[in-house]
């Protein structure tokens, strides 16, 4: 059964180096930290030094996973790494990135971000020949397919495997001797190459994850690409050209970090756009304007800019607690709201008040947040949403309701204003979004998850009944 989630969660950041003149693995363990936003249940290093392979990895944040140390190997020259939240497989250690296989064409490991919609039949067809997995995730079909494949180098063996699977994937993978980044041919999940001043290259979900290592944004990596890193330089291969591009719209809305660009689109100024068009599309008046912090928190700034209601701090965030999503249980999610937010009474008592977030999906978060400002003394509460109402699940590397818990499947605006207990409540269209992220053509966006436009044939449907497709299966 899916988890009852406030909020869209992604999965996982991925990260490559590739240097002979800097240390790989504390370039990559910095790369985690600034890409710790996109997945917080598990962290993972893996190193070689053109002979030797290993991996570091376990349950928990970057910082707790390398507490003690960082992973080390004399000579090491690539490293790949990987932040996760689960999407397909438990949140358990076996589960945990990089793997790492050895095969007959040597060692490989992998880093994987996104979701494949084709891995249940793929998986299926594996172990009718004998296959076995070690894991209950989608990641593991594309090593094997890897393994599998009959093709002469680690570049053929690689495209032949990608034109195979389906879904959203961006990857990060090493063998003994080279980097490989991968882009899935719709572009759903970011991934930009870099280079140190040193000539260090490295690969990252987002540039905040170049800037924290001082490198210099080279490009993006484009759909249906593959580059392969080595001593002579990068090397590109496009393994499925001109395919209809559907670069996830929620980047922008939640899961990127503000300070990163992606596809030449800044994330701050997208959000900042999101809260302005709020501002002339809602209409809304009051005395404050607040957000929920911290996604909420740049379109509110926006629609303060843009109304002329000053922006005040109403909601204080703890920030020593990770995303409410990450706790594993409904309860334990409860407890987590209480714990990260709590409402300044002083700035709230007596004030109209427009708060804005990034999204609602079902709802019990935001009917919380309402109560909680109601409790300090607010004299209304108008709630505005920076995306359209969220109808339909996600099947592209986010782990979603399934659609009857979307609070937007079974309730009109009206209705879902009534249930958060908000005095108005107003979600930004999806033309004000689309213009909102002007840097890049609406019409290489995925808003499948407004409007049930789902980019991929079949990709309606998810790789089985739920996130858990492999470990609840019939014996």
């Amino acid at each position: 059964m899916y988890d009852k989630i406030p909020k869209w969660k992604e999965e996982c950041g991925v990260y490559g180096v590739y240097s002979r003149t800097e240390d790989v693995s504390t370039l990559t363990y910095l790369g985690l930290y600034a890409l710790q936003h996109r997945g917080q249940e598990s962290a993972g290093i893996a190193l070689t030094d053109g002979a030797w392979m290993d991996v570091t990895r376990d349950m928990g944040l970057v910082n707790e996973v390398f507490r003690h140390q960082l992973p080390h190997m004399e000579n090491q020259y690539i490293a790949i790494g990987h932040v996760r939240y689960s999407t397909t497989g438990s949140s358990l250690f076996c589960n945990t990135q990089p793997l790492l296989v050895n095969f007959s064409g040597g060692k490989l490991a992998l880093a994987h971000n996104g979701n494949l919609t084709n891995a249940a039949e793929i998986r299926h067809d594996l172990e009718q020949q004998g296959t076995i997995f070690q894991t209950s995730i989608d990641s593991e079909v594309i090593v094997n397919l890897i393994a599998r494949s009959r093709k002469e180098t680690i570049e053929e063996k690689t495209m032949e495997t990608l034109k195979q699977v389906k879904g959203a994937y961006c990857l990060t993978l090493m063998t003994e001797e080279k980097l490989i980044g991968a882009r899935d041919p719709q572009g759903f999940r970011p991934l930009c190459l870099g280079k140190t001043a040193e000539g260090s290259w490295i690969l990252s979900s987002e540039t905040c994850g170049l800037d924290v290592v001082d490198a210099e944004f080279v490009r993006d990596i484009k759909p249906g690409e593959m580059v392969v890193i080595d001593d002579d330089g990068v090397h590109s291969y496009m393994f499925a050209p001109n395919q209809k591009l559907a670069s996830c719209i929620f980047e922008y809305i939640y899961f990127a970090r503000p300070d990163s660009v992606i596809d030449g689109q800044s994330v701050h100024d997208a959000r900042f756009m999101m809260g302005r068009m709020l501002a002339r599309e809602s209409g809304f008046t009051g005395d404050i304007v607040i957000s929920v912090p911290d996604s909420g928190t740049t379109a509110a700034t926006g629609f303060a800019y843009e109304s002329g209601i000053p922006f005040v701090e109403g909601l204080i965030k703890n920030r020593y607690i990770g995303r409410t999503f990450i706790q594993p249980t409904q309860k334990m999610r409860d407890q987590a709201v209480k714990l990260k937010l709590n409402p300044i009474a002083s700035v709230i008592r007596g004030k109209d008040v427009i708060m804005v977030d990034d999204s609602i999906v079902r709802g019990t978060t935001s009917g919380k947040i309402v109560k909680m400002l109601r409790s300090a003394g607010a004299k209304s509460i108008k709630m505005c949403i920076s995306s359209p109402p969220i109808g339909y699940p996600c099947f592209y590397g986010i782990d979603t309701s399934v659609r009857k818990e979307l609070i937007a499947a079974t309730k009109s605006v009206e209705e879902i204003r009534q249930f958060i207990g908000a005095d108005g409540l107003y979600f930004l269209s999806i033309d004000g979004l689309k213009k909102s992220v002007s840097a890049v053509d609406p019409e290489q966006m995925c808003y499948a998850c407004f409007n049930s436009a789902y980019p991929i044939e079949d990709g309606e449907k998810p790789a089985g009944d739920s996130k858990y497709v492999f470990e609840q299966r019939k014996r």
